[in-house]
């Protein structure tokens, strides 16, 4: 499988990388935390490590570490904004469970 970005969300990673001048793309990984146990981790790279997974969607690379990959393979994300509040939103196949905040999830 891979990750996946919306066409809104590869336009917001574009965007975004192009004011800052650099960068090889995003990084989409997790880390323990929240009441649910995990939390997704995005991050602007800079340099591609070896051991990554690289995917492009929409001509926007998207780079995991393999530990986050069984956690997140098959997620699509999408960057929505209604009214006020804007971000990225994860449309994850492999998530049991999510807290009532929405921050973290179980697998």
């Amino acid at each position: 499988m891979a990750i996946t970005l919306t066409q809104a969300a590869a336009r917001r990673i574009r965007d975004f990388l192009e004011k800052r001048g650099k960068g090889e793309g995003l990084r989409v990984g997790v880390k323990t935390s929240g009441c649910s146990g995990m939390a997704y981790v995005l991050e602007y790279v800079d340099e591609i490590n070896k051991d990554d997974q690289v995917y492009e969607s929409h001509g926007v690379k998207v780079i995991v570490d393999p530990k986050s990959l069984a956690y997140i393979d098959g997620t699509e994300l999408d960057y929505t904004k209604e009214g006020l509040n804007e971000g990225f939103a994860f449309s994850n196949p492999n998530v049991t469970s999510e807290c009532g905040c929405g921050e973290s999830f179980n697998i």
